[in-house]
């Protein structure tokens, strides 16, 4: 095989059952990892086994409420829900936990996050096209499907806390956008900017870089136990230059102070001269 034809040989590459599965592994122990799952998984195993599920398939439930489709579309799967059940029991309910020990081992946990993000830029490119095929030409709807579909675990997640009974809205991917919620955005925009032909290059390759660059940032963050997202200096810049982000929170909140006590820089004159009077009326009453 020649080199140029890598990246299309891998464009064709089929995700179940091996990518399916990883993604399953990672997703449900990202679960497991939440504070008070445990518990649940005792208390109620039917509600830990939806959240599980809505971990692994929150992106089609979401995908599918947007386009006005049944969102239990992806119960209709029997092998996919038979396969992450499978896990799902495997992780919460093995005896002496042992299969969440053999994933403990660095090695084999890289190379299964690895294959995780492979599946995110399938899950992106379906969605845009599913969302191309219902309404066509429709950049915006694309864009927002293709994000939904790449990263719905994580944009529903206040729903999926809601079934374990917590709400946290401050939680919300929102307010406070993940590196994994922020990345498939930046994913979804490129690609239905390439299905527009805006984007002078072709698809497979941009599967290829696109790839290549999940999964060696996802190494990389894993194995420097680092949290930043790789975008802060870009997101810092673009916050300070276009939504004035300049100003600290500790300026912002002495100047609340200040106009939440009637008084100003623009008001101070005409205090002092308030005063200047009342002295000039005191020394005439003397």
């Amino acid at each position: 095989m020649e080199l140029w034809q890598v990246p299309l040989s891998f464009s064709r590459l089929r995700m179940f059952p091996f990518f399916d599965l990883a993604h399953y592994v990672a997703s449900i122990l990202a679960l497991k990892e939440q504070r008070g799952v445990v518990e649940v998984s005792v208390r109620s195993p039917l509600a830990c086994w939806f959240s599980a599920m809505l971990y692994c398939f929150g992106g089609s439930v979401l995908s599918s409420l947007m386009l006005g489709e049944p969102p239990v579309a992806f119960l209709a799967k029997t092998i996919n829900i038979l396969l992450a059940s499978s896990v799902w029991y495997l992780v919460f309910y093995c005896p002496e936990d042992i299969f969440c020990r053999c994933f403990s081992f660095l090695p084999l946990r890289l190379l299964v996050a690895g294959m995780k993000e492979v599946t995110r830029t399938w899950k992106i490119t379906d969605g845009i096209a599913h969302a191309d095929t219902v309404y066509k030409d429709a950049c915006l709807i694309m864009v927002a499907v293709g994000w939904a579909r790449g990263a719905g675990g994580g944009l529903i997640s206040n729903f999926e806390q809601l079934v374990r009974g917590v709400w946290k809205p401050e939680t919300n991917e929102l307010l406070h956008m993940s590196y994994p919620v922020k990345v498939t955005l930046i994913g979804a925009v490129l690609f239905t900017l390439q299905r527009r032909q805006y984007l002078p290059i072709a698809k497979h390759n941009l599967v290829f870089l696109y790839t290549i660059f999940l999964v060696v940032f996802k190494v990389k963050m894993m194995l420097t136990r680092c949290a930043t997202s790789p975008f802060a200096p870009v997101e810092a810049a673009v916050c300070q230059m276009f939504f004035g982000s300049g100003k600290t929170p500790s300026k912002v909140k002495g100047e609340s102070a200040t106009s939440s006590n009637g008084s100003s820089v623009c008001d101070q004159p005409s205090e002092q001269h308030h005063e200047g009077a009342k002295r000039k009326q005191a020394k005439k009453t003397e």
